[in-house]
């Protein structure tokens, strides 16, 4: 999880026996915004649980897993909004993420199952964010993953390697990989990227973008932590290269730059911000995919994020504003696809046990 939410420092565990101590938590939460410039198939309104999830984890031992499931929406800058009865067929299931650890040592270990993304960062689900909803660099990550993912982490570096199915298309011919060195206590320089390495997929859903997922993404963050102030820059860049059997017709790319941050007032009382830039490549004349708001588009948006946090109690407001320019008309916001901008406001609250 990202500050400004901590999840429960007392979670609920017991004992399994041979398998030693289990601890069990999940995330009871909802949402509700209103936006402007609705899509079609969008609503101006929308009230919704974002969260009735159970977490259930092993966390030490040679042998360690983690499983979650139960039901998630996934509130995100620029997108239409899908709710939670809607999406978890639509994407990773009622077991978005389980996996089991092996851990030989405490420096080394390799993962195997559903396994949370290396890429970006934001992180899927909206209590794991320093803002409700996830911003315009991450519509060009994938989420989860299933694969098998090697960790190695000793003094200030830390390295992670996985072969996976990128974005959830079931075919196993991705690469991804972390690399972190903790320059200070205070300062850590994170690079990640991965792409589909061994071969190209035609298969296209909701939560498998055919172009997105034949192509390649890296990302190069910066994290500043000082006192009650958090900050993370980061510059973000996607290609896709042409791949005329699956009707790719033309590379594409995109160029990202966002900035992260966040202030604490209290240990209870924080405000977080996140600024963020893309562009993209490439026209319809030539077959090049889509990336944004048509291709060629860019955009621009902004958010703002105050939380209160009481123990495993939350409840925090947004307002976010995304502006997009050289759009291809109908297919950007409003019911015609041809506004320029959409803004929301919205809460989020619920408890983390």
């Amino acid at each position: 999880m990202n500050p400004p939410l901590s999840a429960n420092s007392n979670p609920a565990s017991f004992d399994a026996g041979p398998l030693g101590k289990i601890y069990v938590t999940g995330a009871l939460t909802a949402l509700a915004f209103t936006q402007t410039n609705a899509v079609p198939g969008d609503r101006a309104s929308w009230g919704d649980f974002s969260n009735a999830q159970v977490f259930i984890q092993k966390t030490d031992g040679l042998i360690q897993f983690f499983v979650q499931a139960g039901a998630y929406s996934l509130p995100d800058l620029g997108t239409p909004y899908v709710k939670a009865s809607t999406l978890v067929g639509e994407t990773y299931g009622v077991v978005p993420q389980a996996f089991v650890k092996i851990a030989p040592t405490p420096e080394f270990n390799i993962m195997v199952g559903k396994l949370p993304t290396l890429i970006g960062a934001e992180s899927t689900f909206s209590f794991e964010n320093t803002n409700i909803e996830r911003g315009l660099l991450w519509n060009q990550e994938n989420a989860v993953n299933r694969g098998v993912q090697a960790n190695y982490a000793k003094g200030p570096l830390t390295v992670s390697l996985s072969v996976n199915d990128g974005f959830y298309s079931d075919r196993y011919d991705w690469g991804s990989f972390l690399v972190a060195w903790a320059l200070n206590p205070r300062d850590t320089i994170t690079v990640d990227g991965g792409g589909d390495w061994f071969g190209h997929s035609a298969r296209s859903s909701f939560a498998t973008p055919v172009a997105q997922n034949n192509g390649q993404i890296y990302n190069l963050m910066f994290t500043h932590n000082s006192g009650p102030l958090t900050l993370t820059p980061y510059l973000q860049y996607t290609y896709v290269p042409a791949v005329p059997a699956i009707g790719i017709l033309h590379s594409a790319s995109t160029l990202g730059v966002a900035l992260i941050a966040k202030y604490a007032f209290t240990p209870a009382l924080s405000l977080a911000a996140r600024g963020e830039y893309i562009s993209s490549t490439g026209t319809s004349q030539e077959g090049a995919p889509n990336l944004l708001y048509g291709q060629g588009s860019k955009a621009w948006s902004v958010t703002l994020t105050p939380t209160y946090q009481f123990k495993i109690f939350f409840v925090r407001g947004e307002v976010s504003y995304v502006k997009a320019a050289s759009l291809t008309p109908g297919a950007a916001f409003g019911q015609l696809g041809t506004a320029d901008s959409q803004a929301r406001a919205m809460i989020e609250t619920g408890v983390l046990f």
